[in-house]
């Protein structure tokens, strides 16, 4: 296999060649998924893989050693997860076009939420990130933001007071979190908050990070009204950290893939559910 010197990891994995030999082609397309579903997911059981893969557990050992030793996941007691160089890798070549037009039409639900006038709390999230470019129809805005793809995408629009948050820096999610980006948060009041999440299950949402879990959280306690974006594929996956219950939000936006069941499970906690249409960009309705 040829390799591009100082290629990112996660680049090499996904472009190494396919060997003819039949094994050797299902063990690399085998890795390839089991890398895929970790970065979705942020960490996963070993026996989920073995289940998931229909593989035994010491082929999964063997898997797993080559990912690690490549730099791109690490192996806990019974766990595996994402490494930081892998979740920055992820952030340009993987989460960004994920579910794009799911983003891109729950984006535009959301803007419509938005007063001329408003100030926001805006998250890191590449969800959130699509409302950027929709922003200035909705000008004059306050816009406060953790996220230096934010900061960057709106740094020229007009009419947007652009407030950025300092704190540590984090490559792997292109974000300032920590002590002194949630003291900051804790200094200011907006009117919505806007945040996206790795995972919901049974009513609660989780995140993989539990520094993104406090930042996102100073932020929910600083807006008068707050509002979660998920695409369908939120409901189907796990992350390690609580967050907040759905029943927590003023207000859940969603796509049409989303399942009925798990739609009807938000409304009867007597939670505001609007659902994005696909097939058009222009289309949002409230599913009522």
């Amino acid at each position: 296999m040829t390799r591009k010197k100082n290629a990112p990891a996660l680049d090499l994995i996904f472009n190494d060649v396919i060997p003819s030999d039949s094994r050797q082609a299902r063990q690399l397309t085998r890795r390839q998924l089991i890398v895929e579903a970790v970065i979705q997911e942020g960490s996963v059981r070993i026996e989920d893989l073995v289940e998931r893969f229909g593989i035994s557990l010491m082929t999964i050992h063997r898997d797993l050693d080559e990912l690690e030793e490549r730099g791109l996941l690490r192996k806990g007691r019974g766990i595996v997860s994402a490494t930081p160089t892998s979740l920055v890798e992820a952030s340009d070549l993987y989460r960004s076009s994920r579910q794009l037009r799911e983003k891109q039409a729950i984006a535009k639900a959301a803007v419509e939420s938005i007063e001329p006038g408003q100030s926001l709390f805006l998250d890191d999230s590449t969800t959130v990130f699509q409302m950027a470019r929709l922003l200035p129809g909705k000008a004059p805005l306050t816009v406060i933001t953790n996220s230096l793809s934010l900061i960057n995408e709106m740094k020229d629009s007009s009419d947007i007071n652009l407030i950025s948050l300092g704190g540590q820096y984090q490559s792997w999610c292109n974000a300032f979190l920590g002590q002194i980006t949630r003291h900051e948060i804790s200094m200011l009041s907006a009117d919505l908050c806007f945040v996206s999440m790795s995972a919901i299950v049974n009513g609660q949402i989780f995140h993989q990070s539990p520094e993104m879990v406090e930042t996102k959280k100073a932020m929910y306690d600083s807006a008068s009204r707050r509002i979660l974006l998920a695409d369908h594929t939120k409901f189907e996956r796990r992350a390690l950290y609580r967050y907040l219950a759905l029943a927590d939000f003023d207000s859940v936006i969603v796509d049409e893939l989303t399942p009925e069941s798990e739609i009807d499970k938000i409304r009867n906690q007597g939670i505001e559910v609007r659902i994005a249409k696909l097939g058009s960009l222009h289309s949002v309705h409230n599913g009522e």
